[in-house]
């Protein structure tokens, strides 16, 4: 399942639609997200924005070893993409460290 996190822009063809990051996370814990591009101005940032699902995939995988789908923004706030695709990197590194662990 491909999940699009967004509040304004139409949905590409293909994907699952989604309006606030705790749909988005919802959806993350059933295992089935192979692909999730994020928006981070959802309307209502004390309802959350798409750094909340970046920041739960991190504990997740720091903590539990979640194994992320494919993650991308498509934000046009520069400032919070960056933030963002900072979080990614470090959630891919995250990743990286748990698949050369001896435990792995």
């Amino acid at each position: 399942m491909k999940v699009y996190l967004d509040d304004e822009r139409e949905t590409p063809e293909g994907w699952v639609r989604v309006y606030w990051p705790e749909e988005a996370i919802e959806l993350l814990k059933t295992g089935e997200v192979t692909e999730i591009s994020l928006d981070h101005d959802l309307g209502n940032d004390d309802h959350g924005t798409g750094y909340d699902v970046v920041l739960w995939i991190e504990e997740q995988a720091l903590l539990n070893q979640f194994v992320p789908p494919k993650m991308k923004v498509h934000s046009a706030n520069s400032s919070a993409r960056q933030k963002m695709e900072l979080g990614i990197k470090n959630i891919n590194h995250i990743v990286q460290r748990h698949n050369k662990s001896p435990l792995a």
